[in-house]
């Protein structure tokens, strides 16, 4: 059985997507961390699943859809609730719901679907209601539901696992969904009092479609009165073209008209007008091929010839994490379906193909086509006056042979090890008033990535961890209000709103400028760097080049430095910040590059330097800089500079009174011993706090460093929220051992203590334990340090919410809390009878 080369081509595509993947990649320059930059948050308590978002521009107002419940906060500070209204299940309700096989406690509740603008003083909202989809009228005055309880059949999905599109249209809601409880009948539909339309129940129309995005895209305001209005549906569907073993899936997007009324005889109540196409999403060069369709965002905008989809694709065979965005003009997407040739269903011995061009006669008017000036000559007035033949032809061949092609015929962006979930698009004015589209993409992590497309590059300016529990964006809403441009994402635990750039984290005029983001620029007057749709005043002088040339950056800020002593053979951490993952962080001392590969040096995430046994040719200045390429040039700048001096501190004899105890054998010994040391661990220690900075130049100063059991990897723990756990962190190394602490890669601000002990062979034995209370799954790191070497061990600590809370047993939570106490425990006792047995000499 031989396979068509194109679809040959698309299969080898989908196989090979882990190989070819490699090759795009374009690198955020800078990570934002959960907390480390200005994030609103909106949550509330035992509601979940936030997933419906609408937004008021003239009211600052952003209404919220959640699971039972709609919110209205203010869209300036999402935390500011102004008003809540809960739709809650009846008992009845889930009891039938769960009889049918439905979990009561998640499926067989509530989830608000459509959230759309009714009127200026009400919303139209449906929710799954138990899989028997509700539709009501919210009234934004009283923020109460009017109890209509309209059947959401056809309009709502029956299954909050299953998809769903909707657009509010001249006060008439065409939605994508499910038509029955199992979801196996889809439906594109209008809810309409004079004239409601779907799309027919057949495969060649819809094949097991995953709905993604609807949208209305109005007529020309220069059009003719004849024109009409159309609304577009984004889909994924299993190909009708090819048949395969498995199922192929292909990216669609639909069309049909606002002043369809479906047929008088044949298509009655059907749509006259629907027709779909394929989208292309590929890679020309390497036949990667992007055939699941996860998001679509229209870009509109003053200045803009017209509309622009653009969408967000993933491969079917994703084991890598790989995403790609397309974009694809209007004009692009009309001329497939009012100038492209059809598909007609075929029968081709031994082939996989089920569907090929349709090379006949077409009847008049074109079939599919909305009723336009041209019909109105001809005296088809409506659909209804459409003869049968048209409407059949479009019954049998609603699917184009011609696709639609993207801008440029390739991805605006490939990225690996990520998967997009949603979209959002803003044009914005640079400083020399070039217009940037700027692409906001959310992904399955809770992170959000902003890339801005430039002449002959994507730029990847940041990215941003907005949910901490790194769950997936579920929604995405942008509001470019001037002067007021926030990104809002909705998830399974809340909202965040975040603003469209931190300007103010870039401190110096350079990182301003390499940031290459179009919202911010160099203010020299106020020696900051400013959002410019924020700023307040002339923007004369500032500075912002998009090609991230810093030569116009000529006031260098005063020049500041650290100073520091140390004792001979201790150990020295010095410390330098740098955000950008595009840059390389370089120390120099006495004009010389400092390597990580000599035992003298070494480095704390790739940034901080370690000077290990410190002598007097340690003593001078060292400077931290950071070298950035920029279109084939180099940036330096210097992020740090040190003064360090070493002194030799004298040895103080033993006082008579210390060496007449000591000889005392009748005293009890202490514990710890005088062999070990507890301090403290905290984020402004500039060396290690180590009782044994005198014994790092002696022989035992080489010895291995070894994390022990057991490890940060063996105590994964679930906690409750706000409760409290224990981590410990043990080794064995030389004498200048020390840890460092980290919470979702952030070194820890507060004090965490630390117990070291000398050890008979010369070596040292340091423990260290953390104790904490979280809100959100945290990660966690603890790294030993030393000048033999360094380990780190990881762990994840879970927070149970309350749903899952349900499902644990808390007799496995203190079986295992004990089981880790204990062996600390009965390490602390063998410590004690250790010491005890030992004489005093020993140590």
């Amino acid at each position: 059985m031989k396979m068509c080369a194109p679809v040959r081509g698309l299969f080898l595509a989908l196989v090979a997507v882990w190989r070819t993947a490699v090759a795009f990649a374009p690198v955020p320059r800078i990570t934002w961390e959960h907390g480390e930059v200005g994030l609103v948050k909106f949550h509330e308590p035992g509601i979940f699943n936030y997933s419906s978002l609408l937004m008021s521009e003239d009211k600052d107002t952003l209404y919220v859809g959640a699971r039972e419940a709609v919110f209205a906060v203010n869209a300036l500070d999402i935390s500011e609730k102004q008003h809540e209204v809960y739709w809650k299940v009846s008992e009845d309700k889930k009891s039938k719901c769960a009889e049918k096989g439905k979990s009561k406690q998640t499926e067989c509740l509530n989830y608000i679907r459509v959230l759309q603008p009714l009127s200026s003083t009400s919303l139209y909202v449906c929710g799954t209601n138990a899989f028997q989809p509700t539709c009501d009228h919210l009234n934004l005055t009283s923020f109460k539901f009017l109890g209509k309880s309209e059947d959401g059949k056809g309009r709502c999905p029956f299954d909050p696992a299953h998809s769903y599109t909707s657009v509010m249209v001249g006060g008439e809601l065409y939605s994508g969904t499910s038509y029955n409880f199992l979801g196996s009948e889809p439906i594109i539909s209008r809810n309409s009092s004079h004239s409601p339309l779907r799309t027919e129940y057949a495969i060649p129309w819809l094949n097991e479609p995953s709905f993604v995005f609807a949208d209305v895209i109005h007529k020309s305001p220069d059009g003719t009165e004849a024109e009409d209005d159309k609304v577009y549906f984004f889909f994924t569907e299993v190909s009708v073209e090819y048949e395969f073993v498995f199922k192929l899936m292909i990216p669609r997007v639909a069309r049909v008209c606002k002043g369809d009324q479906g047929g008088l005889r044949t298509l009655q109540k059907k749509w006259t007008s629907f027709l779909k196409a394929r989208l292309i999403c590929s890679r020309p060069d390497s036949g990667l091929v992007f055939n699941i369709l996860q998001d679509v965002f229209v870009l509109r905008a003053p200045g803009l010839k017209e509309p622009v989809f653009y969408a967000v694709f993933t491969p079917q065979l994703n084991n890598v994490g790989l995403s790609a965005v397309c974009a694809y003009t209007l004009s692009t997407v009309e001329a497939v379906f009012s100038r492209g040739k059809y598909m007609q269903s075929a029968t081709v011995e031994q082939s996989h193909t089920k569907w090929v061009r349709y090379n006949g006669p077409v009847p008049t008017p074109r079939p599919g086509a909305c009723i336009d000036s041209e019909a109105r000559a001809a005296n088809y007035t409506s659909s209804l006056n459409l003869p049968d033949k048209t409407l059949q032809f479009v019954k049998d061949h609603p699917l184009m042979d011609d696709s639609v092609t993207p801008i440029d015929n390739r991805p605006k962006l490939i990225k690996k090890d990520v998967n997009y979930t949603q979209i959002v698009v803003d044009r914005t004015q640079a400083l020399d008033g070039t217009f940037y589209d700027v692409m906001f993409l959310s992904t399955d992590r809770g992170a959000l990535h902003k890339a801005v497309i430039l002449a002959k590059e994507v730029h990847v300016v940041e990215e941003t961890q907005l949910f901490q529990d790194f769950e997936p964006v579920l929604s995405l809403l942008l509001s470019s209000k001037k002067g007021r441009k926030f990104v809002y994402a909705g998830s399974n635990s809340g909202v965040v709103q975040a603003p469209l750039a931190f300007c103010g984290k870039h401190s110096s005029c350079e990182d301003c400028v390499l940031a290459r983001d179009p919202y911010c620029a160099w203010s020299p007057a106020i020696k900051a760097c400013v959002t410019l749709h924020q700023a307040e005043g002339s923007s004369r002088g500032w500075i912002q080049d998009m090609s991230g040339d810093t030569s116009s950056c000529l006031d260098k800020s005063k020049e500041s430095f650290h100073q520091h002593f140390f004792k001979h053979g201790g150990t020295a951490e010095l410390k330098c910040f740098q955000k950008s993952n595009l840059a390389r962080v370089v120390w120099k001392f006495q004009n010389g590059e400092l390597k990580a590969v000599s035992p003298k040096y070494g480095f704390v995430g790739r940034k901080h330097l370690l000077i290990f046994n410190l002598s007097d040719g340690d003593s001078g200045v060292y400077q931290c800089l950071s070298e950035e390429r920029v279109r084939n040039k180099t940036v330096s700048q210097l992020l740090a500079k040190h003064i360090l001096e070493v002194k030799m501190v004298a040895r103080i004899p033993p006082s008579p009174t210390s060496q007449t105890a000591q000889t005392e054998a009748s005293s009890p010994k202490s514990f710890p011993p005088p062999g070990s040391s507890l301090s403290c661990l905290g984020p402004d220690s500039s060396s290690p706090r180590s009782p044994w900075s005198a014994l790092a130049s002696g022989p035992n100063s080489r010895k291995q460093v070894a994390l022990l059991p057991p490890f940060l990897s063996d105590q994964a723990q679930r906690v409750q929220a706000l409760g409290t756990f224990y981590l410990f962190c043990q080794a064995t190394g030389p004498a200048d051992i020390r840890f460092i602490w980290e919470k979702n890669r952030r070194v820890l601000e507060t004090c965490v203590p630390m117990q070291t002990h000398a050890l008979p062979d010369g070596r040292a034995h340091a423990l260290s334990w953390l104790r904490d209370t979280i809100q959100e799954t945290t990660e966690y790191s603890c790294s030993v340090l030393s000048s033999a070497g360094n380990q780190t061990s990881k762990v994840h600590v879970t927070v149970m919410r309350h749903e899952a809370l349900q499902q644990e047993k808390w007799n496995q939570e203190l079986a295992a809390w004990r089981l880790v106490a204990g062996e600390h425990d009965r390490l602390m006792q063998g410590w004690r009878k250790a010491w005890e047995s030992c004489s005093k000499d020993t140590f």
